[in-house]
């Protein structure tokens, strides 16, 4: 039975509003009602002041646990904490029960934390008028109260370390049009699936909607040329995206996952994107970190994509390896159902 709400300690987290992984995680402690305080600003500033070690990397949003001494400890990387506010609380979950459900959910959340945040940065970085959109804005979002000088001196500082890092995710003038041709197809993709149900897996959210949410709230309410591209392709994914920041209402529903054995025809070309784009680029990440290369190119959607090596990717590819590993062989052969014909094999024959 679900714990009251009364007898669960308030998560404390520390985040940013246009952080799309904050916003993940936020909607996510809604449709889960638990309890939860958030301090907006830079974890490298709040922690200190509150006598807690900053986690190493510090990656937006850090959540606080307490344990059962009383010692509070900062930790980040959304996944495993969504697996340990499983252990937390129960009721309304976003794992789904059935294991071969359970995985697929798994890949969009890696491919909605690992590729669609790629569309984000690109889109925010890459065009003058998003660059110069963010560069005011960011600086604003966690001290309003900035005087016009300390505003002009973060929002140069901010805009020039953020545009240098586009290569971090690929972004470049060669890169440009792939990236653009793949948010396109996947939010008509979207707007395909929504016609048919509510989440992708079904009618309640699993945590690979939280994860692609997350990214679009930027990229359909942050950003000026990507929220613009999103009204003209997917006026669906815009409205999914305004429900699913709180569905604290949603009525408990244990039941309705898809079967996996009778998945929509809508879901395939979602996956197809998964396959034919995130697929290649964490297959040629893991060759060269192997090979112990800091950098790796492949032939991508016609074009040639450059960008640094990963550790934190491969060990994506190793997880989605070791979550499959897990099926029974039965759960197996009705993911292999799911994912034959998308490209998404790939990232499972690689490895087994």
């Amino acid at each position: 039975m679900e714990k009251a709400m009364s007898d669960i300690k308030r998560i404390h987290l520390i985040g940013g509003t246009a952080s799309p992984y904050t916003r993940k995680m936020l909607a996510l402690l809604r449709y889960r009602h638990i309890p939860y305080k958030i301090t907006w600003g830079q974890p490298e500033l709040v922690l200190p002041e509150m006598g807690i070690e900053n986690p190493k990397p510090v990656l937006l949003p850090v959540f606080v646990f307490t344990d059962e001494q009383g010692n509070d400890t900062a930790v980040c990387d959304s996944t495993p904490i969504i697996r340990r506010l499983e252990g937390m609380q129960e009721g309304r979950s976003v794992l789904p029960q059935d294991p071969a459900i359970a995985f697929i959910d798994y890949l969009l959340e890696d491919f909605g934390d690992e590729w669609c945040t790629k569309y984000m940065f690109h889109y925010r970085w890459h065009f003058e008028v998003d660059a110069e959109n963010a560069g005011t804005l960011l600086p604003l979002s966690n001290k309003a109260d900035l005087s016009p000088e300390e505003h002009a001196k973060f929002k140069a500082y901010f805009s020039k370390r953020q545009i240098d890092r586009l290569y971090v995710v690929g972004s470049n003038d060669t890169t440009a049009p792939i990236i653009d041709a793949s948010y396109r197809r996947l939010l008509g993709a979207f707007e395909r699936h929504f016609e048919a149900q509510r989440y992708f897996l079904g009618g309640r959210p699993g945590a690979g909607d939280f994860a692609i949410y997350g990214q679009l709230t930027q990229l359909v309410g942050y950003d000026p040329t990507p929220r613009a591209i999103a009204h003209e392709v997917s006026p669906r994914t815009v409205a999914w995206v305004d429900c699913t920041e709180d569905l604290s209402g949603l009525p408990d529903d244990e039941t309705s996952w898809n079967d996996p054995d009778y998945m929509p025809a809508t879901l395939k070309p979602i996956l197809e994107e998964v396959g034919n784009m995130y697929v290649p680029t964490l297959l040629a990440n893991a060759k060269a970190l192997q090979a112990g290369e800091k950098s790796w190119q492949i032939e991508l959607d016609g074009a040639r994509w450059t960008q640094q090596t990963f550790p934190y990717q491969a060990k994506c590819l190793r997880w989605i390896n070791e979550q499959y590993s897990a099926l029974a062989d039965n759960d197996r052969r009705r993911v292999d159902a799911i994912l034959a014909g998308t490209g998404c094999e790939a990232v499972i024959l690689s490895q087994n």
